[in-house]
């Protein structure tokens, strides 16, 4: 058959035993004839399987506390020469060297190994696989004449494969194994050069310190290896082809669980991440409606049904058809609320069996129950390349603030003016948050001009303006942008500070009689 070549002898040699009796039977049924490499020779002959130790293939023992096992000719000379070349087969006939027509290897866990806590430099380095990526690149290189397996959820189809084929392989079959060996080995080598760029000692004895994410420096060459975590039906616009990818760290919006509903959009995905990421920023029960990426409406409360209604409340008409992110698990009482209002997706970090039955008559409605994940750097393409930078985690607490006018803020006052700061840093720039009792009042987003965001917000406001308050994700540059607000019934404002004329706009503040305190730290959103 054309294409197909037969499998004769296999080497396994594996980390990871999970499936792995099961398939070299599977082998052994087709008289495949089995060589194999320390542990994974005992498991083998444990479950009563004949193996041959690679030390017979090779003429040497392992060596080298089992550094060197594998790295001789007569194994990558087996799986290289190629079959249908005269001087390749006379070179192997002439030394001796048996042909290995199936290499079934996956590597040292390398990533597991680091992320235990306690474990050495030394240890780590241990763990850094070199023969197994060695034979996989041999045998992925060769794939015309040798099949490369390399994860463990193959073994079925491919055991059904050598089954329905007389103990063959496909070139079709060799070729994804071959594509996927290489990408094994790519990501292999990404983490092992990332984690090694964040270790500042090599001492052997040293526990590995890889140190908060947000502090390391910037690496030389930006590694990334996140494999496909499913396509998508398209992009931002029907015409534009996606897929979602992830780190493997099951956390975050792109490892989150969906639990009901339609397949994620790319716009739904991009909206549940900014509904998340906000409602993540506070400790007590919160509710972000976000349309666009913007919060349309956010509150919190004692409860979530009750931060919903708050937040709702806030711009009810733009809610239609939005995304929802709650940074506790749902109740019924709050899925009956919800159900009440049409809306694409719902991010929680759980759902009550309640939540869910109710949730359920929404057939299109997609719930996804998200892990919160730890806050690293943010990526963005560029034409021609990427930007990386910290994620925004800045903070300010109530004694971090300077008051800057004569006026002190009230205490609820400075407790809404914290609630309106952390919104705005999800609002994208130039943003204006109105805010009162732990709810928006209302939100100007996006907009060109400061005084047109403070204008946009107070327009878009149904609930009363008197009273509430005002935050600013860059200083006012004029006593305008400050002034507009205050006509729209602020009474403080909560603003970075540091413009060239914030003389003027404390004037101005004071003139008009109202509190305002400076961060020291901005938040723009692009």
């Amino acid at each position: 058959m054309d294409g197909w070549k037969k499998v004769r002898r296999a080497l396994l040699s594996v980390t990871d035993k999970t499936g792995l009796v099961e398939f070299a039977r599977k082998l052994a049924a087709q008289d495949v004839d089995l060589i194999s490499t320390g542990g994974t020779a005992r498991v083998l002959r444990e479950a009563g399987l004949k193996v041959r130790d690679i030390s017979d293939l090779t003429g040497f023992p392992e060596m080298l506390d089992g550094r060197v096992k594998t790295l001789h000719p007569k194994v990558h000379g087996g799986i290289l020469y190629i079959r249908d070349n005269a001087e390749h087969k006379a070179a192997v006939e002439a030394h001796g060297i048996e042909p290995i027509d199936m290499v079934v290897v996956n590597l040292y866990a390398f990533e597991a190994t680091a992320a235990k806590p306690g474990v050495t430099v030394g240890h780590l380095i241990e763990n850094i696989d070199i023969g197994g990526p060695s034979m996989v690149r041999s045998a992925a290189k060769n794939f015309e004449d040798v099949a490369v397996v390399t994860a463990a959820a193959d073994y079925a189809a491919l055991a059904e494969e050598l089954d329905a084929h007389n103990g063959a392989l496909s070139r079709e079959t060799r070729w994804r194994l071959a594509k996927q060996a290489f990408a094994t080995t790519a990501a292999y080598d990404t983490a092992i050069a990332n984690t090694l760029e964040r270790i500042a000692s090599p001492e052997a004895e040293a526990a590995v310190d890889l140190g908060d994410p947000l502090k390391a420096e910037f690496p030389a060459a930006l590694r990334i290896n996140y494999p496909l975590a499913m396509p998508l039906r398209y992009g931002e616009n029907p015409h534009q082809k996606a897929a979602l990818y992830s780190n493997g760290s099951g956390t975050g919006i792109a490892g989150a669980k969906q639990l009901q509903g339609k397949e994620l959009s790319y716009n739904n995905l991009v909206d549940l991440d900014a509904c998340w990421e906000l409602a993540q920023d506070f400790e007590e029960p919160m509710v972000a409606i976000i349309k666009h990426t913007n919060p349309c409406g956010a509150a919190r409360a004692e409860t979530v049904v009750e931060a919903y209604r708050k937040a709702l409340s806030t711009d009810p008409v733009s809610a239609f058809g939005s995304v929802i992110g709650i940074n506790r698990v749902v109740d019924g009482e709050a899925a009956e609320e919800i159900a009440k209002l049409f809306v694409e997706a719902i991010a929680a970090p759980g759902f009550t069996d309640e939540a869910k039955e109710r949730f359920a008559a929404k057939k299109n409605l997609r719930l996804v129950e998200v892990t919160p994940a730890t806050a690293g750097r943010v990526m963005r393409q560029v034409s021609g390349g990427m930007l990386l930078q910290d994620a925004d985690t800045g903070r300010v607490t109530a004694g971090e603030l300077k008051v800057a006018t004569k006026r002190a803020p009230t205490d609820d006052e400075l407790t809404s003016l914290l609630f309106a700061w952390k919104v705005c840093k999800h609002v994208k720039s130039n943003a204006i948050v109105y805010a009162r009792d732990n709810q928006t009042v209302g939100v100007g987003a996006g907009q060109m001009s400061r005084v047109d965001a403070a204008k946009f917000g107070a327009m878009k406001a149904i609930l009363p303006m008197t009273g509430c308050v005002a935050a600013s994700d860059a200083f006012f540059p004029f006593p305008d942008g400050l002034e507009t607000v205050v006509s729209a019934g602020a009474t403080a404002v909560i603003q970075p500070g540091g413009s060239v004329r914030d003389a003027e706009v404390i004037e101005a503040a004071d003139r008009l009689g109202i509190a305002m305190v400076f961060t020291g730290m901005r938040h723009f959103k692009h």
